[in-house]
């Protein structure tokens, strides 16, 4: 009986430190900073976009989680973006040089506007996937630097 009532009490502590760390999860809100250098000029805008999945990685603007453009004021460029449950991210960043809130290509689909990935993968033919891209925000602050490329 009292090996027992022992193990009730432990699963009954147990079952209660689970259900106080699931609440603090969702209650849990991150702020994401980014820092993005290798401008090569101070022209237009840099747009930024966080996805919470693979789903859209890197370029479908219908599953961005959020988006940040800013003029750019100084390099490196910092953004800050609020509110982020923990969780897996990805952040695509392109330097939208004509403001058109899009990474323009030539002829052949090489991009003709700077662009960057959160990881900073290496970029061979395509871009990388979510997971090659994709960092952890788990604390009240998180911070990541952003090295753009250019063809």
């Amino acid at each position: 009986m009292v090996r027992r009532l022992k193990f009730s009490v432990l699963l009954l502590a147990v079952v209660g430190n689970i259900a106080w760390l699931s609440n603090a999860k969702a209650d849990f809100n991150g702020k994401l900073t980014i820092e993005i250098d290798g401008l090569k000029n101070k022209q237009g805008q840099v747009c930024v976009s966080i996805f919470a999945n693979s789903q859209g990685f890197p370029n479908n603007r219908d599953r961005v989680l959020q988006r940040q453009c800013t003029k750019i004021a100084e390099i490196p460029l910092q953004i800050s973006f609020e509110n982020l449950k923990a969780g897996n991210y990805a952040v695509a960043v392109i330097h939208d040089q004509n403001n058109d809130r899009t990474l323009n290509r030539n002829d052949l689909g090489m991009p003709t506007e700077g662009f960057g990935f959160s990881q900073n993968p290496e970029i061979r033919t395509s871009a990388p996937k979510f997971g090659e891209a994709a960092f952890l925000v788990a604390g009240p602050n998180t911070n990541i630097k952003i090295q753009l490329k250019y063809f």
